[in-house]
């Protein structure tokens, strides 16, 4: 069964809204967007890269694969990210599926957590997501998420869109890279690792 991963530039207080520019999500006033931008270099970029360089198949809410089917489409071929984005299959969660015009996109029917059930049972490599923060919440919920690539950026926003709701499943990750850049960004890839363990400080006595 392939795996659902999260990939998320994220901050210290959880916010993943509008990370690449000021006008890329103002919804709810967020006025902060870009603000992953002062800290970019060569070790992110490879992060990323690595990222993308096993097989995959994006997994998008609708707002961000509106930011992404604006721009993406239009990039000149030959780009190595958006060669890769225009090719690959995208499963959009969306009430309006006439209007996915980006090319091998597929709108995602029925109850959310039995379309990814049902995704993950197939073949095929390993769903991608990025953004999209209101159905990520909704697959935390359901206890879906395999695996986390959190790019965490020396920041607090202090309000706009979190990754992490209230109602996310219980469940404990299991680092398995960390690495910090030079201008104190951690580059990180947590696991599941199964149930939260609980105790109390008496039993490390």
């Amino acid at each position: 069964m392939r795996k659902l991963i999260v990939a998320e530039f994220i901050s210290l207080d959880g916010v993943i809204q509008a990370p690449g520019g000021r006008e890329e999500d103002p919804a709810g006033g967020f006025h902060l967007g870009g603000w992953i931008v002062p800290y970019a270099d060569d070790a992110i970029g490879q992060a990323v890269q690595d990222l993308f360089a096993q097989p995959f198949e994006l997994l998008l809410g609708r707002r961000t694969y509106d930011i992404w089917a604006s721009y993406w489409p239009d990039v000149r071929t030959g780009h190595a990210i958006g060669d890769l984005f225009n090719s690959v299959p995208k499963h959009v969660v969306t009430h309006r599926p006439d209007s996915l015009g980006w090319q091998h996109s597929h709108a995602l029917e029925g109850d959310l957590p039995e379309a990814i059930d049902a995704l993950k049972q197939k073949g095929g490599g390993n769903l991608l997501t990025h953004g999209s923060g209101k159905m990520v919440r909704q697959l935390l919920a359901a206890g879906l998420v395999d695996e986390l690539r959190l790019i965490i950026y020396p920041v607090v926003l202090g309000h706009g869109r979190r990754l992490f709701g209230d109602n996310a499943q219980a469940a404990a990750f299991t680092l398995v890279h960390s690495a910090a850049t030079s201008k104190g960004v951690l580059i990180t890839r947590y696991v599941r690792g199964g149930e939260v363990r609980t105790g109390t400080f008496e039993d490390i006595k």
